[in-house]
């Protein structure tokens, strides 16, 4: 069983010359036409612009120019970052040929750094949604099972980094659009902190919530993409002026003294198999040093409430800019009301007008303070709760999905059980911590489990170095089994 080289050790090899960046691209895009008519990760890809970047690269690795620290490094982008020159959907008719006049921050620094993108992602319609089926083009499969759902909203990314359509992705996380579908789709995910990565670009679902993130096919990768892409932006209001924290030098520091507390409250809402794999996960890191217990936080089960009244009261907000007038699709009518109900009537898909119809509901006078108001009652709640529980303890522990993935259609008509796929992510995404999952091992059906890392603002670092522990016991796993079923292939014993 071979590991795929890290993304630096990609860059390092176009740097020195040791590999052109050429032949891999090559065999990138073979890999992409060969499962992409299955999979169907992409909204846009353009074969040719990226042979042509990549032989650029080559160019001027040759000439001895400096390429950068990601020089020829594949990443898919999820299609609500902004692209200048490129479509940028948001998967929604309503966008369906628009073409924005800049880019995204974090686009405009991998670019710097010398990435290649390999192609724009299919995700849920304006990122609402928990499987990657609420686009308006096309239904994403999980690579690992094509009769399953690549988890959402960004399950193009995630699928396209599990495929091996891209070394990397990036994402956007507002309840769990990055974590839950790294883990059906056995890749790792990380949201940040709210405010260190810019949203600069990034087209808003709900702001309060909304955060850009990496997957990669290991901790290192995301890790690596992480430290490119966060920092302080003018541009952003929210963004937090500090630098780009470092999480890479985290490796080989170990658990050892860490207080990791299991969250008994989001386990409950978990399938067996996947309670299972949280209880190794939380076993192996106290192993390894760790001090871990379980508690409990019951503020956390308030979560799902809370956000399905705050991100639909924010979408209809952030939403009301899609008119028909400034940009995107227009329908006309007899005047402009007639203008406005038409466009939006045709260019949203169920899911979002669900959303836009709760959140508009939520906000109106007479109903404010019953709903929006309580929920943001709770969301303080949920904050402080944290707060207290961080005072015992460094990290916490918690399944990332209730379940393995499931099956394409299973959920679909059915918005209750979409939306509880986000029970154990949610809560973090209210208080703006960061959290990240990891895969470890697999349930039942033989798909991946993820478990997830929480912790504190700011403690991005120190979540980065625990999840390298999980890594490396999920791969001594893979690796034991593996020589097992060798030897019972040679009739020897097991």
């Amino acid at each position: 069983m071979t590991a795929d080289p890290s993304i630096f050790e990609v860059a390092r090899a176009v740097q020195d010359g040791s590999q052109a960046c050429l032949p891999t691209v090559e065999a990138i895009l073979a890999t992409i036409a060969a499962r992409e008519p299955e999979i169907r990760a992409f909204l846009f890809h353009d074969p040719e612009q990226v042979l042509r970047e990549a032989q650029a690269i080559d160019d001027r690795a040759r000439a001895g120019d400096v390429v950068g620290p990601l020089a020829g490094v594949t990443v898919a982008l999820k299609d609500n970052l902004t692209t200048e020159e490129t479509p940028t959907t948001c998967a929604s008719k309503i966008l369906e040929h628009w073409v924005p006049p800049y880019s995204a921050t974090v686009v405009e620094r991998l670019r710097a750094a010398g990435a290649i993108v390999i192609g724009k992602t299919n995700l849920d319609e304006f990122a609402m949604g928990s499987s990657t089926e609420n686009s308006a083009f096309q239904v994403t499969k999980n690579p690992l099972d094509t009769t399953r759902v690549p988890g959402g909203s960004s399950g193009g990314s995630a699928a396209a980094v599990a495929a091996r359509f891209a070394h990397v992705a990036l994402g956007s996380d507002t309840g769990g659009s990055i974590r839950q579908p790294a883990a059906l789709c056995g890749v790792v995910g990380f949201k940040p902190t709210y405010g260190l990565v810019s949203r600069y670009g990034l087209i808003a679902f709900a702001s309060s919530l909304d955060q850009i993130g990496p997957f990669g096919r290991s901790v290192e990768d995301a890790g690596a993409l992480f430290e490119i892409i966060a920092g302080h932006d003018s541009r952003d209001s929210t963004s937090l002026d500090r630098p780009a924290p470092q999480v890479l030098d985290r490796k080989d520091r170990g658990v050892e003294g860490l207080r990791v507390g299991v969250v008994a409250d989001l386990v409950n809402f978990c399938s067996p198999d996947v309670v299972r794999r949280c209880r190794e996960a939380a076993d192996g890191l106290a192993r390894a040093g760790a001090l871990v217990e379980e508690v409990s936080v019951p503020a956390t089960t308030l979560g799902l409430s809370a956000y399905y009244i705050i991100a639909p009261a924010e979408a209809s907000s952030n939403l009301a800019r899609f008119d028909g007038v400034r940009f995107g699709l227009r329908e006309e009518g007899a005047d402009m009301t007639e203008t406005y109900v038409k466009t939006r009537s045709a260019g949203f898909g169920a899911e979002v007008k669900r959303r836009i119809m709760l959140g508009t509901y939520a906000l109106s006078a007479g109903y404010y303070e019953a709903y929006y108001g309580k929920a943001q009652r709770v969301r303080t709640l949920i904050i402080r709760a944290f707060d207290e529980i961080y005072r015992r303890f460094d990290l916490l522990l918690c399944p990332t999905s209730p379940t393995t993935a499931f099956r394409t259609g299973d959920k679909a008509n059915d918005p209750m059980a979409m939306y509880l796929n986000d029970v154990c992510t949610i809560p973090s995404s209210l208080a703006g911590h960061p959290a990240m999952s990891v895969p470890f091992g697999e349930g039942d059906d033989g798909l991946p489990v993820g478990v997830q890392l929480l912790g504190p603002a700011l403690s991005d670092p120190l979540l980065f170095q625990a999840a390298f522990v999980l890594q490396e016991m999920a791969n001594e796993h893979k690796r034991l089994s593996a020589a097992r079923l060798d030897r019972t292939d040679r009739g020897g014993d097991v």
